[in-house]
């Protein structure tokens, strides 16, 4: 009876696991769902007609596929100019940030200097300070410089080690073993030799999150181009759309053509780099 009772037990206690697992998998989907149906909406339009766009009720896939309005925008803006500005923005960006904040998390991680833990809190408190609080300041400062309608005020700040990418690439660098370390001290390394052939051929996957980052964030960026760009050639994709958007209202299909087009490479960059973006996450968290 005793192993009946407890085979009884644990079948319910199976049951209840399936019925969890069924519910927590529904949820998920119909949140997935939910989430996709804006992207969704924004392929529907790209494909459709100018004439079923504003059909009421609504259809839910057009008639015919009108591919020619992923061609149109490129015939009346210099997409292509701006998808190139964009691309080498958010590239040298990247590129930048990924080293220099590597260096200087690196330098508060494992060496040892004076004042070396308040100064990683002054960089800490930098985060603290709004954007919109230094744009005027920026702003003198890089007409002062004769960097305006330049490419200069986009790039040249993040070369400077941001102090968000310095504290992921410090968290990172002190979850490597100090074992290391001491083993490359002891076969003559110094802290150069030790950050650039035991280090940082360990913190690719940080090194891709940051990389990821600053990417999304430099290609979406719209406030800093729109202050410091004026001529339309020079224009990023992201001041390009809304130029397309102001003049152009009316060809929805074709905004939303463009749109798709804009927001592919971010997609196609974390498609590829995610098993990096994800490992990098879980890795920069675990130990502080």
């Amino acid at each position: 009876m005793a192993g009946f009772a407890r085979a009884e037990r644990m079948h319910r206690q199976n049951s209840t696991d399936l019925a969890s697992r069924i519910l927590v998998h529904v949820a998920i989907i119909v949140g997935a769902i939910i989430f996709a149906m804006p992207f969704y909406w924004m392929i529907r339009t790209a494909l459709m007609p100018k004439y079923q766009v504003f059909q009421f009720p609504p259809i839910l896939w057009p008639a015919e596929l009108v591919w020619s309005n992923f061609r149109d925008p490129f015939k009346v803006f210099p997409f292509g100019q701006w998808f190139i500005n964009s691309g080498f923005v958010a590239i040298a960006s990247a590129t930048g940030t990924a080293l220099s904040a590597s260096v200087v998390g690196f330098s508060f991680a494992r060496l040892r200097f004076p004042l070396r833990d308040f100064l990683f809190v002054v960089v800490l408190a930098t985060m603290i300070l709004p954007e919109h609080v230094r744009i005027i300041p920026n702003y003198l400062l890089f007409t002062k410089l004769g960097w305006v309608d330049t490419y200069l005020p986009l790039i040249v700040p993040n070369l400077m080690a941001p102090a968000f990418f310095v504290f992921l690439m410090r968290q990172f660098f002190m979850t490597i073993p100090k074992d290391y370390d001491d083993a490359a001290y002891i076969d003559g390394c110094n802290p150069f030799s030790l950050f650039w052939r035991i280090h940082l051929p360990l913190s690719v996957a940080a090194i891709g999150v940051a990389i990821i980052f600053q990417l999304t964030f430099q290609w979406n960026d719209f406030l800093n181009p729109l202050i410091y760009l004026h001529r339309v050639n020079e224009y990023t994709i992201a001041i390009g759309l809304r130029l397309f958007q102001g003049q152009l209202s009316n060809n929805l299909q074709q905004l939303m053509a463009a749109s798709l087009l804009a927001i592919l490479p971010t997609i196609i960059v974390f498609f590829f780099a995610q098993r990096y973006f994800v490992q990098g996450i879980v890795v920069s968290g675990v130990k502080g």
